[in-house]
């Protein structure tokens, strides 16, 4: 899995589209009753960029950071981490209860009353158990807390201020930049999903 980040570009058009995706086995029987299974218990996310402009002059590289990004995943075969600029941080979220056992707690995110596991973390969160700040515990990439020693039978673990990227793919192995004027260019369509960890 590849650590490179998708870069931040002035060129960023709307609307971007960000889109949950599940797969259900649906059986249609003969008295006409479906019977439905899902596949995943979590959804892939499709996200869909335009960039309206990308410049290449002396003072500008934002095509060549574009195009040398998608060259060097080479298109769909390598990962990369993405940091959505609307949802990239869990403020404060029960990670797990203690058990007098476990060790390794995976991070979360709570979404309307969704709960799913994250990416990978982006930064040193805040790691409190039973109310008092945790000490003797690391990050385990890409998504786990692991502490030296199990917390105590009964006390809540809490993440805070944990930023989190989505490690995703390229839909394709192309990508059309369009050269509309002297130095600018425009990407119409950039699609890439979520990849499961």
């Amino acid at each position: 899995m590849s650590q490179a980040v998708f870069p931040v570009l002035r060129g960023l058009g709307w609307s971007p589209h960000k889109i949950p995706l599940f797969s259900t086995r649906v059986s249609t029987r003969q008295s006409g009753r479906k019977v439905k299974a899902p596949n995943w218990v979590y959804p892939i996310y499709q996200f869909e960029l335009t960039f309206n402009y990308l410049r290449t002059d002396q003072a500008y590289t934002d095509l060549q950071q574009l195009m040398g990004f998608f060259l060097q995943r080479q298109g769909q075969f390598d990962s990369f981490l993405f940091m959505d600029p609307t949802d990239n941080l869990v403020g404060s979220q029960v990670i797990g209860v203690g058990d007098g056992s476990t060790v390794l707690f995976p991070l979360i995110r709570n979404m309307g009353g969704w709960v799913e596991p994250i990416g990978q973390v982006a930064n040193v969160p805040t790691v409190s158990v039973g109310g008092a700040p945790a000490a003797g515990w690391t990050i385990v990439q890409p998504n786990f807390v692991q502490f030296a020693a199990p917390p105590a039978i009964g006390a809540q673990i809490v993440v805070s201020n944990l930023q989190f990227y989505f490690v995703c793919e390229f839909q394709a192995d192309s990508l059309d930049f369009e050269n509309i004027m002297t130095n600018w260019w425009t990407v119409k369509s950039c699609k890439f999903q979520s990849v499961k960890l």
